[in-house]
């Protein structure tokens, strides 16, 4: 498989990008080739970058959707916007967008799962800000905050997320 210096190849050690190396985090279940909700793992494959999130009163702006207060992102397997942005109220299980703390202050979305979402297969696989070096995440892929900023001022439509 050829590699473009635009794709952001990850893997267990770390990461590059456009000829960069940077320390990442990936899921406390390490790659998986059978992602499954809830394993912690980070699924293993190609994906697409296809939306970048930001808080406006956090980060500088971005070309990208701003997160609001009432914007979720559904995690009910059984609902129809399983895998999917939503907004509160919203009753079925979720995670709030809009944290206390900062890791989802800069969000990269995959396409993990994602339009057509298969319920049990894992959702909310992002591109994120870690909680401290190299601190496992539930599966998403995380960098320190100003790599996180540096990547994602760069990544085009033609970027892809390869995790090995």
């Amino acid at each position: 498989m050829t590699f473009s210096p635009r794709d952001i190849v990850v893997t267990r050690w770390g990461a590059r990008f456009m000829g960069r190396r940077f320390p990442c985090a990936i899921g406390k279940g390490g790659i998986v080739a059978d992602k499954r909700e809830g394993d912690g793992g980070t699924p293993a494959g190609i994906h697409r970058l296809p939306a970048l999130l930001y808080r406006p009163d956090r980060v500088p702006a971005l070309p990208g959707r701003q997160i609001g207060p009432r914007d979720l992102w559904c995690d009910a397997g059984d609902h129809p916007a399983y895998n999917h942005l939503v907004r509160a109220p919203f009753a079925a299980s979720h995670e709030r967008m809009r944290r206390a703390d900062r890791l989802y202050d800069l969000v990269i979305l995959t396409d993990w799962n994602w339009p057509e979402a298969t319920p049990g297969k894992g959702s909310a696989i992002f591109v994120h800000r870690w909680r401290k070096p190299r601190h496992p995440t539930e599966g998403c892929v995380a960098f320190r905050a100003d790599h996180l900023r540096w990547i994602a001022e760069r990544i085009t439509p033609e970027t892809r997320l390869v995790i090995r």
